[in-house]
Parts: structure tokens; C-alpha cells; sequence
């Protein structure tokens, strides 16, 4: 294996599409005005706001819980989550060399806020509800120099932390009923906390905001207003708005250099607001709950992170959002390509199906199906559909240029459509069911009509795949069988069992073979003639393959899985000859663009990913 992997060369990655909504001011603006710095799954992503250019920070284990970035802008720190029981990295990333320059390890389970001193001195970092301390680091070393527990027993979990603006050696942490101001006494290594009265205030705070002069600082809370702290006595000097709160909590605030605040709250809104008495300004709806506002200079420009995947970009003058970029936020379960068009391709998720600009990155269209999971979809062959699998039992076929619903299949299967092909002649629909049958439907104007049902798969069925000539067609289960029907007669020619749970089959070009994969990591070659099997290969070292797909030619075929490695192999070698290293969450499904110039994998993290196809056509 080691003499292998010499000879594998990587995948070159061209873009990823994909942002991490659900981290609390995750989404940031270097201090050089010119990188966008935000989470996705395990992953810390740089954007450059220039070119678009995107590079990547891997070296967490898991989910990235929390960034930070320092003054200066030489540092980036980052958090994760793990499992409990075990320690959770904070990892120090030096900027210029966008590498690991420390590895914080003493937080159990989560690590849940993080914050650089004001000279780059220190980093504090957070534990999570399983951990509850508070840790001071010294960022040239990359040592402790002392920890303590977070909030006193007899208050809830903190939540957040932020550093003074002009001392090394004091911060604030607030959460459930807690706000303390700490102070660093660094010849005896200790960190000594100071309680803030709030009265008879109680509040959990989500975020802090310190104005650059220290006087005071301001804390969001999930009621809905914002408490003002006299940063000198530790008493609350002001709380507002008295009347109209923020909808569904403060989640994040940026003071600007007018004195005013910015706030972003839970229902979606970011409102401009006086910073005295919180009277509002200006405001504007966005699309799913604001979690990041980060400011860009001097403000002049801001950009703001939701829990829908969207980033925005303000403008201070005119306050108008422009959408920087939409990215899904659940796990994306398939995607596919018009025949014969490499521009752009759809992908399903739950509650939607968009269609990408392959080049630009850029959503073209949004077909929203609210509290519904498309499992799979595919462009009918004359590019006038889009037809879709959702787990509701429905079929549901639509416009690709409006997203208009042109025709559903009522209670297609029992368990939810859970796989789906479409014929050459765009006249049927071939579709798996969760309960394991396979139906054949007429697709007539404006209705359709059931042509046959076939069953003989014990389980869901994964994948679906039919024959140019349209007689035939291909369906893996989870009951370890792959059947081969004739679609003339609609009885099975052919079966071809193994100990595994199938997730994917392809026929090879020529149509005299066909391919297969699943939960047992290997990958199958199986004559369609008689169901023999002619090779297996060793898909990957460890979990299932989940997607795979052939080129036209036949030559190579592109397999991922729960590895979260995208390969690419010559099918009549058996040899990998490219990975892509990348994902960050498990590999749902591949897919090679028609022109044989890119590969578009999709994760359960939410990630859409576009790499270079290495081998030309032949």
C-alpha cells in the first residue's frame, strides 16, 4: 500500500461551495479588507473578496465550533467539537502561511468561544457545557498559562468571550446568568474573575461587543435586548430597546465608528440602532436567522453570515443586502448534470433543489419544497425537466429554467422515492421506493400513469440506471442485491448478489458490464449477460462508497464515500490514479461532467465541491 500511495497523485480542488451558518460570528473579514474567513464542516475557509479564490485550513478531526482572528491579522484561531470524553483541538493557524502554528489541546468535547488579546499576546479559549473553563494561552509558545472554571456554580453555562481592546490582560465571558470581567495576573499564573450586577436582571447572553475606548461594553442576549456594562464599576448602566425587542434574540453586534450598533438577531433581521438608547436606524430582512455581522475596514462595507448558508454584503450608504454567495445547509444528497451541457448542474437537499453556474459557483435557480428531503433528481434527456425523488412518496417534476411545478406523482412508493432515472425517449420514469419496489411510469401532458410495479428487492432501493436502448435497466438495494429488468416484458433478467448493502451501480459505457459499490468498501465489476462477477477491487480503507460514476468513454470512474476521499480509477487497470482530498463530511454522491473537465462531489456537511477532471477525453 505505501509503494501506492507514492504513485497517487491529488485532485487539483477548483471551488467549494458551502458555508457554515450555524457557527456564531463564524463568518469574518480579515483585517487586510481582502479575505472572507468562515467554517465549513471540519475545514477553515479563506475567500479572497478580490479574485474569489478559495484556500483551505485542514487539520481539525471534526466540526469547526468557533474562529477567531487576531488584530494584527498574522493569526487565525479556530475550534472544534468531538466526541465526549475526548479533548477538543483549538488550533492556532498562522496567516501568511496559512499552516498550523500551534495546537491547543485541554478542552473537553467542545470548544465554544476563542479570542485573541489586543497584541496578539494571549488567546482565551472556552470549554463547552461538558468542560466549563476558561483557559489563557500564550500564542508565541502555544503553552497554557492558566485555566479556570468559567462561571460560578451557582450560575449556567457561559457561551461566549471577548477581549478588551487596549489591555493584554483583561477579558470578558458572559452565557446563562453570568457576566464577568477577568483579569489576568500573569507573575502568578492565575485569572481572577470580577461579577458584573446586573439586579434583577436575568438574561443569557449570546454575544459581547467592546467599543474600541473600553468604557463600556454592550451584551446581546436571547430576550431580546441588549445590556450596556460600565466596563470601570462592573454595573449595568443601560438596557434596551424598552418596547420593541429583537425578534427571537441579539446573536451577533458590531459597534461602528459613528457610535452606532449593528445587530443581527435571531429572526433574521439586521438592524442599525443608536448605541445610547438603542432606538432604530435602519434595518433590513434577511433569509434565515442572523449569526455573523463583520465589518470590512472601517465599516464601510459589512458582510453578514445566516444559519440558511447565506452570506450577504451591506453597504453602510445605502443598506441595501446583496447576496455574496447562497450555499445549502443540510446535507446534499445528490446531483446532476443536462445531458450533454457541462454549465450547470442541480443538487437536493432537504427543503430544496438549486441549479449551479459550474464555472462561477453562482445559484441559478431555487426550487423550495418546504419540511420535504429530495433524495435524488435527474434532467430528463431534452433538458425541459427536472424530475425528482422526496421522501413525502411523491414524484415531482419541474421547469429548469422557472422552477415551476409541472407535474407530481402522487404516493409514488409507500417509504419515500428514494431513487429515480429517466428513459432516453423522455416518455418514463423508472423509480425505487424505500420499501423496495421498482415502478415504471408513462409520463403523459400533464398526468402520468403507473405501467408496471415490480418487486423483488427486500429493502430500500439506492440507485437506479437504464440502458441506452431503454429495455433495460439496473437497480441496487440495501438487501445486497443488484437486479438486472427487462423493461419490455418488466421481469428480471438477471441478479446479482453480495454481502453488502448496495449504494450505487453503473453500466459501463458498452453496456456488457456493470459496476457496483456499497457498505462493505468494495468495488464489484459483474458480467450483465449472465450476473458473474469479474473483479473486485478494494474500494477504500474505511466506510462505504456511496456515489460513483463512469465516464462516456468508459476509460476512468470516480467513486466517494464515508472515507471523504474522492477517487479516481481506470477501469480496466483497477488502479486509483487521483484522490481528492477535501470533504470534510461524508461523500453522498459523484458525478464527472459531461466534457469530462470537472467533478462535482456533494457531503453530508453541505458541501458542493468542484475538482479538475485530470485524464482529457480520448
Amino acid at each position: 500500500m505505501g509503494s501506492e500511495a507514492q504513485d497517487v497523485c491529488q485532485l487539483e480542488l477548483e471551488a467549494v461551495i458551502g458555508f457554515n451558518g450555524h457557527v456564531f460570528s463564524g463568518l469574518i473579514v480579515h483585517p487586510d479588507r481582502e479575505h472572507l474567513i468562515y467554517p465549513l464542516g471540519c475545514t477553515v475557509i479563506l475567500k479572497s473578496l478580490k479574485n474569489n479564490k478559495q484556500t483551505f485550513l485542514h487539520g481539525h478531526t471534526n466540526n469547526v465550533s468557533c474562529v477567531s482572528v487576531s488584530k494584527s491579522g498574522n493569526f487565525i484561531a479556530s475550534g472544534q467539537v468531538t466526541f465526549m470524553g475526548f479533548k477538543a483541538d483549538a488550533i492556532i493557524w498562522d496567516f501568511a502561511k496559512k499552516e498550523v502554528f500551534a495546537r491547543l489541546q485541554l478542552h473537553k468535547a467542545k470548544v465554544e468561544a476563542l479570542a485573541f488579546s489586543p497584541n496578539d499576546k494571549y488567546l482565551v479559549t472556552l470549554g463547552g457545557q461538558d468542560d466549563g473553563s476558561v483557559v489563557v494561552w500564550n500564542v508565541k509558545t502555544g503553552e497554557a498559562i492558566c485555566g479556570s472554571p468559567a462561571s460560578a456554580h451557582s450560575a449556567g453555562h457561559c457561551l461566549t468571550v471577548q477581549y478588551s481592546n487596549l489591555n493584554d490582560n483583561v477579558f470578558v465571558s458572559a452565557g446563562n446568568g453570568t457576566i464577568r470581567v477577568w483579569e489576568l495576573d500573569l507573575p502568578n499564573r492565575k485569572i481572577r474573575p470580577s461579577e458584573c450586577q446586573t439586579r434583577q436582571l436575568k438574561r443569557i447572553v449570546k454575544c459581547i461587543e467592546i467599543p474600541e475606548d473600553d468604557s463600556f461594553f454592550y451584551c446581546g442576549t436571547t430576550s431580546g435586548d441588549i445590556l450596556k456594562v460600565n466596563f470601570q464599576t462592573l454595573l449595568l448602566s443601560g438596557c434596551g430597546p424598552v418596547k420593541h425587542k429583537f425578534s427571537q434574540g441579539v446573536i451577533a453586534m458590531r459597534m461602528l465608528k459613528t457610535g452606532d450598533l449593528l445587530v443581527g438577531s435571531g429572526d433574521g433581521m439586521l438592524t442599525l440602532c443608536n448605541g445610547t438608547n438603542f432606538k432604530i436606524i435602519k434595518n433590513a430582512q434577511l433569509e434565515g436567522g442572523v449569526t455573523s455581522v463583520s465589518l470590512r475596514g472601517e465599516g464601510h462595507q459589512f458582510f453578514i453570515g445566516t444559519d440558511a448558508g447565506q452570506i450577504y454584503r451591506f453597504g453602510y450608504t445605502d443598506f441595501k443586502p446583496e447576496l455574496f454567495s447562497s450555499n445549502h445547509n443540510n446535507a446534499v444528497n445528490g446531483v446532476s448534470f443536462p445531458f450533454g451541457s457541462s454549465e450547470l448542474f442541480a443538487t437536493c437537499s432537504k427543503d430544496d433543489i438549486r441549479v449551479w453556474h459550474a464555472n462561477t459557483s453562482r445559484e441559478v435557480l431555487r426550487i423550495s419544497v418546504p419540511n420535504m428531503t429530495c433524495n435524488a433528481l435527474e434532467f430528463m434527456r431534452d433538458g425541459r425537466s427536472i424530475v425528482s425523488a422526496w421522501n413525502d412518496g411523491k414524484i415531482r417534476i419541474f421547469t429548469p429554467e422557472t422552477g415551476r411545478l409541472m407535474l407530481v406523482l402522487n404516493n409514488a412508493h409507500s417509504m419515500g422515492v428514494t431513487a429515480i432515472a429517466c428513459t432516453k425517449d423522455c416518455q418514463k420514469i423508472v423509480s425505487g421506493g424505500g420499501e423496495g419496489q421498482i415502478r415504471v411510469w408513462e409520463i403523459l401532458k400533464g398526468s402520468s400513469r403507473l405501467l408496471e410495479t415490480m418487486k423483488e428487492h427486500k429493502a430500500e432501493v439506492t440507485c437506479v440506471k437504464i440502458k441506452s436502448n431503454d429495455k433495460e435497466c439496473v437497480s441496487a438495494s440495501s438487501d445486497g442485491a443488484c437486479i438486472i429488468w427487462d423493461l419490455v416484458r418488466y421481469v428480471r433478467n438477471q441478479m446479482v448478489l453480495a454481502n453488502t448493502l448496495f449504494r450505487s451501480v453503473c453500466y459501463h459505457p458498452e453496456e456488457y458490464q456493470i459496476i457496483t459499490s456499497g457498505t462493505d468498501r468494495k468495488i464489484g465489476y459483474w458480467e450483465v449477460y449472465d450476473g458473474s462477477a469479474i473483479r473486485e477491487l478494494e474500494g477504500s480503507l474505511s466506510g462505504a462508497n456511496n456515489g460513483m460514476h463512469i465516464t462516456q468513454e468508459g476509460d476512468h470512474f470516480v467513486t466517494g464515500g464515508d472515507e471523504k476521499l474522492v477517487k479516481v480509477w481506470h477501469y480496466s487497470d483497477g488502479v486509483v490514479s487521483h484522490v481528492g482530498i477535501g470533504h470534510s463530511g461524508s461523500i453522498t454522491s459523484v458525478q464527472i461532467c459531461p466534457n469530462n473537465k470537472h467533478i462535482i462531489s456533494t457531503s453530508a456537511d453541505g458541501a458542493v465541491l468542484r475538482w479538475r477532471f485530470p485524464h482529457r477525453s480520448s
